[in-house]
């Protein structure tokens, strides 16, 4: 009998590391630093002399094959010296960030997730330690304790600690409000545990990314101090070097050179290190060059091309076709996962198609693809995406911005979210009529106003100077779709537009979309996981289920017959002890099903 070996569980730092080691700024920049690092540790064995043997015969010696640098105003190895200092400037670096990182990041911890007194007094100290002048507070140090490197490090860590420590504290008051920290505390996890084992966790990588910045500060400052010659004169190091050369430009101007560029590649290669870093965490590597995407999108075509065709039921008087669509994305391991497979439909003016299926059958991708608000990640393939006369797969970002609001609208799932908090609704509104039609601002307002009335807002002046954040929800949904048909559109596009509103107002919001619908002749695509407002409004119902259609019929058909196993657990799971809807005419109407 054999046995199996499971699969290696990967982490969510695997990821980062697999993204950090394919971003070219993070591996020349660190390949870099490993060079330094390496150099500074073999010293010992890579320096051709001693960095304090001074030989009157070398003094400001050109490079030779036994000086390979040449020679210092004393005589000494410049090469050597470069190697040994390399020591120094490291050692300082790591000195004060480490000191920066002990004094600062357990403050913001404590801080950001206790807040109360101790928040208030360590803020207090981080703003005095910010105005204090840097440069005097090292030189009182020198003062006090001598020109030792070590101390005057410590002093600069403590310096630079309250960057530590606001980058700490606010991050953990962002975390400590999400759920699994409160599923901790209810399970009675210990404080200092929440902090060093589900907080610390992400506040790591900010840390790491704040530190190797920090590094060439404390290191430029070391070099500074022993260019102004604080510091051991005996220990070789960058400053003192530069220093050094300084007083020798005139007979040998290339001595300034050596330590200026280690100074300069040490620090530069930190910062790389440290932007790169910051891309890998934020994934803003995610975003694909123009050659990968379309070597990316060749290869989905090309599976696309060689899969069985969907074909498409048109119609006549079709506003929006949708033919065989498939949406891919790439994976961290680098295949590709397909979450749209071969998707056909139409929808005919004044008709309401409802796309329903649970949470990740691709429903919301589908609707995001025919408005091309997919991520630039996302490769999009389809046989035909057509507006009535339009094809859509055509369009350029520019032109596809114009038909989206004038000709293809769209009411997204959360109102709050999509309105912007530091403009009123008659701004937000006005903008967005005044970027589709030549109005001016007053006739723009007037027509804002007309909108909310039509969108029965009961006082339209009110809403028009308010901010988002000082009406309900309803109503800024209600705004979403003032603003989504103050174009006429051909299509519209509503996605899981009550899903955030309670049962009143959602009846609402589907009794207006409905209104609109008749009155406006418009194309309506509902996006929902809820049969019952499918019930409640659409002709047509599309269901999908791992990316695929299943199930295309109209809404009384399936709501008496449904054909697709999947669609009968659905209809299962929303119908209870409910009459199917049928049709005027052909029975006593049932009320609308129940919400799910």
């Amino acid at each position: 009998m054999t046995g199996s070996t499971a699969a290696p569980v990967r982490t969510p730092s695997d990821h980062v590391v697999r993204r950090a080691l394919r971003n070219p700024t993070v591996v020349v920049s660190g390949l870099v630093l490993l060079l330094v690092v390496a150099a500074a540790v073999l010293a010992p064995l890579l320096a051709p002399h001693s960095p304090t043997e001074a030989v009157l015969d070398d003094v400001l010696a050109p490079p030779s094959a036994d000086h390979p640098l040449g020679g210092d105003s004393a005589g000494r190895d410049v090469l050597s010296r470069l190697l040994w200092g390399a020591r120094t400037s490291l050692l300082a670096g790591l000195i004060a960030i480490v000191t920066a990182v002990v004094v600062g990041v357990p403050a913001g911890l404590v801080a950001g997730y206790r807040s109360g007194r101790f928040d208030a007094v360590a803020g207090w100290v981080a703003s005095v330690l910010l105005a204090v002048p840097g440069i005097v507070a090292l030189l009182v140090v020198v003062s006090a304790f001598g020109t030792a490197m070590p101390p005057s490090m410590i002093a600069l860590g403590v310096l630079l600690s309250p960057a530590f420590f606001r980058l700490t504290r606010s991050t953990v008051v962002n975390v400590r409000a999400e759920l699994y920290v409160d599923a901790a505390r209810v399970a009675g996890i210990s404080p200092v545990s929440i902090v060093f084992r589900h907080i610390l966790s992400v506040v790591a990588t900010p840390i790491i990314i704040q530190a190797s910045l920090s590094a060439g500060v404390a290191i430029i400052v070391q070099a500074g101090l022993a260019f102004l010659g604080i510091g051991d004169s005996l220990a070789p190091s960058w400053g003192a070097m530069v220093n050094d050369a300084y007083r020798s430009n005139i007979e040998a101007p290339l001595l300034t050179l050596w330590p200026g560029l280690a100074i300069g590649i040490t620090v530069a290669a930190l910062a790389l290190l440290g932007s790169g870093l910051s891309d890998v965490v934020n994934r803003t590597d995610a975003v694909q060059s123009p050659r990968r995407s379309r070597r990316l999108a060749a290869e989905a075509a090309a599976e696309v091309a060689a899969a069985p065709k969907v074909e498409a039921r048109t119609s006549d008087e079709a506003t929006l076709v949708v033919e065989d669509l498939h949406v891919q994305y790439s994976r961290q391991d680098g295949t590709r996962a397909e979450v749209v497979k071969g998707v056909s439909f139409h929808v005919d003016r004044g008709e309401c198609l409802g796309i329903v299926g649970e949470s990740g059958s691709g429903k919301s991708q589908t609707a995001f693809s025919v408005l091309g608000l997919l991520p630039p990640e996302a490769v999009r393939v389809a046989g035909a995406i057509r507006l009535r006369e339009l094809d859509l797969l055509s369009l350029g970002e520019r032109s596809l911005n114009h038909i989206r609001s004038s000709r293809l609208a769209y009411v997204p799932q959360d109102p709050m979210s999509n309105l912007d908090p530091a403009y009123t609704i008659g701004a937000q509104m006005v903008e967005t009529i005044r970027a589709h039609e030549r109005l001016s601002r007053r006739a723009a307002t007037q027509r804002a106003r007309a909108l909310l009335e039509r969108v029965l807002i009961v006082d339209p002046d009110k809403a028009l100077g308010s901010y988002p954040h000082e009406i309900s929800g309803g109503m800024a949904q209600r705004v979403l779709i003032a603003m989504a048909i103050s174009c006429s559109p051909d299509v519209l596009i509503a996605d899981e537009p009550t899903t955030a509103l309670d049962v009143t107002v959602q009846q609402e919001v589907l009794d207006l979309l409905r209104e609109l619908q008749r009155d406006l002749d418009l194309a309506l695509v509902i996006v929902t996981h809820n049969l019952g407002v499918v019930a409640d409004i659409c002709d047509r119902v599309a269901v999908m289920k791992d990316g695929r259609l299943v199930e295309t019929r109209d809404v009384f058909d399936l709501s008496a017959a449904p054909q697709h196993p999947y669609t009968r657990e659905l209809l299962g799971s929303t119908l209870s002890n409910v009459a199917p809807r049928t049709r005027i005419g052909q029975g006593s109407p049932s009320t609308a099903t129940t919400e799910a």
